[in-house]
């Protein structure tokens, strides 16, 4: 049994590991929860299946599934608004159907469940910042208590790391958002700096002259700031207006603490 017991918890620990593996490799979140539900289902053996469940304007959906049968379990509950895993979203419980044949809740979601082979399943929620953004769905296939005391352990563990995990995948979206705007920024500055070049050296003007002209142009035409400025750069140079290098914030070792930031912003672009 000790020897047993220490399987798992290697077992287990590899798991945890392959999370943070998952958050550093994954180009994209929606590959990042299906490697994850694929992961959190071997947390039993045999393996079950996995759904993460989400919400969507106030309605449950499942996001990914570590294969077709969680997918067509969670769709069952979601019509209703009754199930464990719906449940799990909306309360932040942990629920586990030790017997799906003879548990008395949710009697129309039983039916459905058993229809599909369900023996026994847990849901978990996924936890980010005090607020429960989804749900971990595990869905045994095999046999009834298939979630004893040490698997249910394992799979609170792995859900509390999977959160953590989520949480960052979801900051790293946010940064990777937050850069494309600043390369947006960048690209409107330079080029906007370049057509007022232009015009300062055709009309002999300055500026705020130039910048003047270039923005009532673009009132009268409808036109963005910026469309009218790579017009007009592309036409002197007989070039497209090139994209500038990604923006990349420098970190405070390299900068002395001070975080890289923009002048700034151009006004009506």
């Amino acid at each position: 049994m000790a020897d047993e017991r220490s399987q798992a918890g290697r077992d287990l620990t590899e798991l945890l590991g392959a999370v943070q593996n998952l958050l550093l490799n994954a180009p994209r979140v929606e590959e990042f929860l299906t490697d994850l539900a694929k992961l959190a289902a071997d947390l039993v053996e045999p393996p079950a299946s996995c759904g993460i469940t989400t919400s969507y304007d106030g309605q449950p959906r499942t996001v990914v599934t570590s294969d077709p049968r969680a997918a067509l379990v969670d769709e069952g509950q979601y019509e209703g608004g009754w199930g464990p895993c719906v449940h799990a979203l909306a309360t932040g419980d942990v629920v586990e159907i030790v017997d799906q044949e003879s548990d008395p809740r949710w009697p129309e979601y039983r039916v459905h469940a058993v229809a599909l082979g369900v023996r026994s399943s847990l849901s978990l929620p996924l936890v980010v910042n005090g607020d429960v953004i989804g749900a971990m769905n595990l869905y045994d296939f095999d046999e009834p208590e298939a979630f004893d005391i040490q698997n249910r352990r394992r799979a609170e563990t792995f859900a509390t790391q999977a959160s953590t995990a989520l949480a960052l995948a979801l900051r790293q979206v946010h940064d990777a958002e937050l850069a494309e705007q600043m390369e947006q920024a960048l690209a409107t500055r330079s080029v906007i700096d370049q057509a007022i070049g232009i015009v300062m050296a055709q009309q002999r003007c300055s500026a705020e002259q130039a910048f003047a002209t270039l923005r009532k142009h673009s009132q009268n035409n409808n036109l963005k700031l910026r469309t009218v400025a790579e017009r007009m750069v592309a036409r002197v140079s007989g070039q497209a207006v090139p994209q500038p290098p990604p923006f990349r914030r420098r970190s405070a070792s390299s900068s002395g603490g001070a975080a890289t930031g923009l002048g700034d912003g151009v006004p009506g672009a």
